[in-house]
């Protein structure tokens, strides 16, 4: 004996889904991970390659770094200035930069702050602030080697602006603070180097 079955006991069929809701389900998708990857390269972190020997032998042409977004977007959500700390290596714009032009984007590592006295004479740097009145060389505390600083400079940094130079001093291969490219200032940086990721036999972090 056979029972009948019930009409809500009887198999389903869906009517299969239109192509245009394939559509839809695919550009949402393509939207969030658009709106993903603009998020993290604007609030999280941005990917550069180094290119000329100026920051050399910190990073050399090729080098992949990551510059860590974070520390700027978090000062932005505070209403508040992100400042760096001395000796940092950072990623900013260039202030002299013009439409075209290739280095948009310049690596460099500070040393100088708004109000201090920067002193280059004799391939020597000192800078003088309230809590060094004679002086001090900022690459005592750095892990590179030191070398001969090239130019003559006596300036005061300006009011929210940085002092940079490259790891390479010597005039002929880094333009800085010392050598035409002027003081930076603080809207200008895009952030600290977090880590360099490239070549893989030199990943380190900063």
């Amino acid at each position: 004996m056979v029972k009948k079955r019930k009409g809500s006991d009887l198999p389903k069929v869906h009517k299969p889904k239109s192509w245009q809701s394939d559509l839809l389900g695919v550009l949402v998708f393509v939207v969030i991970v658009a709106v993903g990857v603009f998020v993290i390269n604007v609030a999280v972190f941005r990917s550069y390659s180094v290119t000329g020997p100026s920051m050399e032998p910190t990073f050399y042409t090729k080098d992949r770094i990551i510059v860590n977004r974070l520390p700027v977007t978090w000062a932005m959500l505070q209403g508040k200035q992100y400042v760096p700390t001395r000796g940092q290596i950072i990623v900013f714009e260039n202030p002299l930069y013009k439409s075209g032009e290739e280095d948009k984007f310049i690596v460099k590592r500070v040393i100088g702050f708004p109000g201090e006295h920067i002193k280059i004479q004799d391939c020597a740097i000192s800078i003088y602030n309230n809590e060094h009145k004679n002086g001090f060389d900022p690459y005592d505390d750095f892990d590179i080697k030191p070398v001969c600083v090239s130019g003559d400079i006596d300036q005061v940094v300006d009011d929210n602006a940085l002092f940079v130079i490259g790891d390479n001093r010597d005039g002929r291969y880094s333009l800085d603070s010392r050598s035409g490219l002027g003081q930076v200032p603080y809207d200008k940086v895009v952030g600290p180097v977090g880590v360099q990721i490239y070549p893989f036999d030199k990943i380190q972090l900063y």
